[in-house]
Formats: C-alpha cells, structure tokens, sequence
C-alpha cells in the first residue's frame, strides 16, 4: 500500500510539473520571436513525453495488479520461499535458486502467462529489473491474447 501512496503521490507532482513546464512553453510561443518558439515548443515537448511515460508506466502497474489479483484468486502467487538476511535483504543464493526453477517453468510452457509472471517476480527478487519488466510485459501479452515480442 505504501508504494501505491508514493506513486501516486510522485505521479501529482509530475503532473504539476508538466503544468507548470507547458505553461512556460505557451508563453514563450506567445513572445512570437523566432527564438522564443523555437525554445517554447522545445519545452512543450518535455511535458509530452513525460506524460506519455507516465501513462505507459501506468497502465503498466494497472495491468500487472490485474494479473497478479487474478492469479491470487487462483492460488497461483508464487509463495515467498527466500531466504533473508538478519537485516532483510533477500540473499542472493536463494532468489538464484528460485529464478532457476522459475526460469525452467516458463521454457517448459512459453504460452502460459503464470509462469511468466511468476519468472518476472523471480526476476525481481534476483534484482534484474529490466528482464522482470520484459517478463511481466509478456505475462500481460500472453494473457490478453496479444503477439507476444521476442
């Protein structure tokens, strides 16, 4: 719940931003010299791809949290079975063994969407955030019956 706070909470400030940005940038339009326009569409368009990411990033988390609720109500969440450090740290041994096994699931069965959901929590746990990302991006594909990218 409290990641749900920040992001949203992170989310209301970029938005306020992009406000803020893309109202400098119409006033440096309205100046009207060729100077001006150029710099003020040129600040236009940070506000543009940040609320592009922002929305991508998004759905994203939306259509993670919908997969991960319906695997819930399956039974089918990976169990937490890593070992921690006294401080809380996952160690490192454990989530390898973990992604292994999970990594072996989804080789045996590439069009199940819970193993690869599964393999992105283990990609998460090992620390590799781009390939869990990948792995929950396909999850999502899988599921909604989409081409899956390689």
């Amino acid at each position: 719940m409290r990641a749900k706070i920040t992001y949203f909470v992170l989310a209301a400030v970029l938005v306020v931003y992009f406000v803020l940005a893309g109202s400098r940038g119409v006033v440096l339009i309205e100046q009207g010299t060729p100077v001006t326009v150029v710099f003020g569409v040129a600040v236009l368009v940070i506000p543009v791809i940040g609320a592009w990411f922002l929305w991508q990033t998004t759905a994203f988390a939306r259509n993670a949290d919908r997969l991960a609720r319906e695997l819930d109500a399956e039974g089918g969440l990976p169990v937490d079975e890593l070992v921690r450090t006294p401080g809380g740290r996952i160690d490192r041994d454990s989530a390898d063994a973990v992604f292994a096994r999970r990594k072996a699931e989804a080789e045996a069965s590439p069009q199940d969407w819970r193993v690869w959901f599964r393999l992105a929590v283990a990609y998460h746990d090992a620390r590799d955030t781009p390939r869990a990302r990948k792995a929950m991006q396909r999850a999502i594909a899988l599921h909604d019956g989409r081409p899956v990218r390689s």
